[in-house]
């Protein structure tokens, strides 16, 4: 999907929270913003939102000096994200539906995302999300896919979500045992997005192939992927997407079956979808 007006303001907004994460002072906040402000007179309307994040993020690193933007708030969220196992992993012992469980977990998980237009609180999440219908609801089909899917790639969003994608796995692989699957991350970091070193210091590559997919946009990009990242992707029998960037990417996409998991967060996804903010969506194609 491509990016209209209220992209526009959201990707400026998004120069405010990187100078908060990493304590910018005055001169380097207003510099921040008004570099991103006069980028964004020039924002194609060609591109998707992660296309366009790409280049900013890029610039804002460039005059900060840092080249991992959401370093400390990253390891901030794995850790809230970790505290919360215990009591994830008793849901999943005790439940009736494991797959469903998991699904859920996996998109609770997709709330920690710092360039979301609105934001919303881990644990009220998981207070209320295993009682919550998704408002697109395509688990049915997700489940009949499953058991036919002998590779699938689960394309990761952000970091501490990452942790719930974890858990997500490892019930797919206890469910589906001979089921092949690849986990796609980042080719750098941008935002808050799960990279290779995130993944490796949640023992991703103990649990299942981990890809780099080469991509510097918050979404899988296709086209700027690897040839080896296309190459998985497009012999996948089941592509399970997390979260709205890997969703602006691949609306539309060359090709079928993908599921898409994740939590409504702003106004122009909404209106992608026919659904409204805050919605949890399982979504096939």
């Amino acid at each position: 999907m491509k990016i209209d007006e209220a992209c526009v303001e959201c990707i400026i907004n998004q120069s405010l929270k990187v100078a908060h994460a990493i304590n910018a002072d005055e001169a380097l906040t207003n510099t921040l913003y008004s570099t991103v402000q006069d980028m964004g007179k020039e924002f194609s309307f060609s591109h998707t939102p992660p296309e366009i994040a790409a280049d900013v993020y890029e610039k804002m690193a460039l005059i900060a000096h840092k080249e991992d933007l959401y370093d400390e708030v990253k390891k901030l969220s794995t850790q809230k994200a970790l505290s919360f196992v215990p009591f994830l992993k008793e849901k999943l012992i005790n439940s009736e539906h494991k797959l469903l469980t998991a699904t859920k977990i996996a998109v609770a998980g997709n709330v920690i995302d710092l360039a979301a237009e609105v934001t919303f609180d881990l644990q009220e999440e998981l207070d209320k999300i295993f009682h919550t219908e998704f408002a697109h609801n395509d688990f049915s089909l997700l489940q009949e896919e499953l058991c036919k899917a002998q590779n699938v790639v689960v394309l990761g969003d952000n970091v501490g979500e990452h942790i719930f994608d974890y858990l997500f796995i490892e019930t797919l692989q206890e469910l589906y045992p001979n089921m092949d699957i690849s986990y796609f991350v980042r080719g750098c970091p941008i935002i808050n997005d799960v990279t290779v070193k995130e993944a490796k210091e949640a023992d991703f590559d103990k649990l299942c192939r981990v890809v780099n997919s080469g991509v510097d946009t918050p979404g899988f990009s296709y086209n700027r992927a690897t040839q080896e990242a296309q190459s998985f992707f497009d012999s996948a029998d089941l592509i399970i997407s997390k979260g709205m960037g890997n969703y602006e990417c691949l609306t539309p996409s060359h090709r079928q079956n993908i599921c898409f998991l994740l939590k409504v967060k702003c106004g122009v996804v909404a209106k992608s979808l026919g659904k409204e903010i805050a919605d949890i969506i399982c979504k096939l194609l």
